[in-house]
C-alpha cells in the first residue's frame, strides 16, 4: 500500500497534537496519509496501552487515515540502533511515502526528540540497496522519501515553514479529544500531567494562533527541515 504522506511519531497522540490539521487537510485532497506509531505508549501515566491502541482506532476514523499501525517499540527506552533502525526502514519501505512527518528535533520529552533522530537516518538508510528488510517474508525494495518534516511540539521551535490548517483546526480538536484518558477531563480520578491540565489545550491553542498569525491565518502548524526546501514556482510559496 503506497501512501503519499507517512506520519512516524514516538507515542499515540503525538501525530494529533503536532500535526492533525495538516493530516486532516491532505486527506480532504484525496492524498493517502497513515501514521505508524513508534510505541504504544506505555509508561504514560494516565491511561494503558491497551486503552490507548482503542483511542489510536478512534481518532484514524476521525481523521480518515488510510492506515495506522503501531511498531510496539519500549517507549522511553527504544534507541537510534540498528535494530530500531531497520524496524523503521521496513516500514517506510511497506508504505513508501513521498513525504515523511516525525517528532520534534528537541522537546520536552526525550522521546520526541530521539524519535527525530531515529526517523531521519532511517529514512536514508531505507534507500540503500544493500540494507535488507524484509516484509511478510519478502525482500523489500529500497525507498527513499522525497521529504522529512519535523513537526513542532510542547517547546517553541522556528519553523521553516507553516501549513494553514484554519478550515480543520475542529477536525484536529475532534481527533484529539477521542485520547480521553490522556486530555482534560474533570471526572477523571488518574494523576494529573503535563498534558492533562486545562493549560495543556490552552498551549495547543495558542501555538495553532501563533503559527497561523505569522502567515496571515487563523491556525497553522509549524514544521522543521534539515536540507533546503526546493520550489519549482515561486508562488508556490504564496
Amino acid at each position: 500500500m503506497r501512501l503519499d504522506i507517512l506520519v512516524l511519531a514516538a507515542h499515540p497522540d503525538d501525530a494529533e497534537i503536532s500535526c492533525g490539521g495538516t493530516i486532516a487537510k491532505h486527506i480532504s485532497m484525496g492524498l493517502k496519509v497513515g501514521v505508524v506509531d513508534l510505541t504504544r505508549g506505555e509508561l504514560g501515566t494516565r491511561g494503558t496501552a491497551q486503552i490507548r491502541d482503542q483511542e489510536a482506532a478512534a481518532s484514524s476514523k476521525i481523521l480518515g487515515l488510510t492506515v495506522r499501525e503501531n511498531l510496539g517499540l519500549r517507549d522511553g527506552f527504544f534507541k537510534n540502533s540498528e535494530e530500531d533502525q531497520l524496524r523503521v526502514v521496513a516500514a517506510i519501505r511497506k508504505y513508501q511515502p513521498e513525504i515523511i512527518l516525525t517528532n520534534a528535533t528537541h522537546d520536552r520529552h526525550p522521546d520526541h526528540g530521539r524519535a527525530a533522530e531515529l526517523v531521519y537516518e532511517s529514512s536514508f538508510l531505507a534507500g540503500l540497496v544493500k540494507v535488507e528488510t524484509k516484509d511478510q517474508g519478502k525482500i523489500q525494495s529500497p525507498w527513499r522519501p522525497k521529504a522529512v518534516y519535523h513537526f513542532i511540539q510542547s517547546q517553541y521551535i522556528h519553523p521553516d515553514l507553516v501549513v494553514d490548517v484554519s478550515d480543520f483546526w475542529e477536525k484536529k480538536l475532534e481527533a484529539l479529544r477521542a485520547y480521553k484518558s490522556q486530555f482534560f477531563d474533570p471526572q477523571s480520578k488518574e494523576p494529573e500531567t503535563f498534558i492533562s491540565s486545562p493549560s495543556f489545550m490552552k498551549l495547543i491553542e495558542s501555538h495553532g494562533q501563533e503559527m497561523g498569525n505569522a502567515i496571515g491565518a487563523k491556525y497553522g502548524e509549524g514544521f522543521t527541515v534539515r536540507r533546503y526546501l526546493g520550489v519549482k514556482n515561486l508562488f508556490d510559496l504564496i
